[in-house]
């Protein structure tokens, strides 16, 4: 059997909107066509398809078997035409902002304040990548999370954090062996994070406890990694204060000390100089500079 040729598009999107409406005259207005143009395009499709599609009644128009058969299949492929050529060519295609860095900062400073952003940007998607997985001659992304002093060659830097440090466990672990002096620390596991140099040993030595190993313990690669633990009542981790804010508010860690050491660090989103970023590349940083400013 022979098969049917594709008719013009043009037949089709007017069988479409004259099928919804059932009626030419309106079908005209929506088509910005004449009437007479509407019936041509009409007849010239049926005559293409060698079956009618309406029915003309004394009072309108009504689809026959064939006509509503036919309807959901022009509605579907006209639907899907529209769709992909909006995708492919439109020139307010949203691109997404990529962002690339620590995973700890992502979970506990920028997730919960993102809420925010989706709400003034809900038409802006997020791609962001642990650097974990990502090496530096692979990134292709508009944006790098990095902790620092802020100072990279070839590169812009907005600060985001003004961490202090200080030690943090689970309360449970204040109940089972209790942390009343520095010296105490000695009886618990330290969590270490591998990367930071302001570490253990760091902090212990600007508070003057000697008499605490800061080499024992135990080692991970990341903060995220090491405040879990510390929540599990495993040991006691050293935090930066922007990313245990709200572990600290509902109470899962506890700080046993007042003593915090200003870091001399801090969290940065950073972008190469002389780079184009893109509308909503340019968004994200303004709107991040903003949130900033105003903490």
């Amino acid at each position: 059997m022979n098969q049917k040729s594709l008719p013009p598009l043009n037949w089709l999107r007017t069988f479409e909107v004259s099928a919804r409406s059932l009626n030419f005259t309106k079908a005209a207005q929506e088509l910005h066509l004449t009437q007479g143009a509407v019936s041509q395009q009409i007849r010239l499709l049926e005559a293409h398809l060698g079956v009618p599609l309406f029915k003309r009644l004394p009072r309108g128009l009504a689809l026959t078997d064939e006509g509503m058969s036919y309807l959901p299949v022009v509605q579907d492929s006209i639907s899907r035409l529209a769709a992909g050529t909006h995708e492919l060519f439109s020139q307010d295609q949203s691109v997404p902002v990529k962002i690339r860095g620590s995973l700890s900062f992502f979970v506990h400073w920028l997730a919960p304040r993102l809420p925010d952003f989706q709400r003034l940007y809900p038409n802006t998607d997020l791609r962001y990548i642990s650097s974990l997985w990502v090496k530096d001659s692979e990134a292709d992304d508009d944006f790098e999370i990095r902790w620092g002093n802020g100072q990279w060659s070839g590169y812009i830097s907005q600060r985001l954090s003004w961490d202090t440090l200080f030690p943090v466990c689970a309360p449970e672990l204040l109940e089972r062996l209790p942390i009343q002096v520095i010296d105490d620390l000695a009886k618990h596991t330290l969590l270490h994070v591998l990367g930071y140099e302001e570490g253990w040993g760091y902090w212990l030595s600007m508070v003057n406890a000697s008499d605490v190993d800061s080499s024992r313990g135990m080692q991970l690669d990341t903060m995220l990694a090491s405040l879990r633990m510390a929540e599990l009542g495993m040991g006691v981790a050293l935090a930066r204060s922007s990313m245990v804010e709200d572990m600290l508010a509902d109470g899962r860690l506890v700080a046993p000390f007042s003593h915090q050491i200003e870091a001399g660090e801090s969290f940065y989103l950073v972008k190469r100089s002389g780079t184009q970023l893109s509308n909503e590349a340019q968004q994200f940083w303004n709107w991040l500079e903003r949130k900033v400013r105003s903490n």
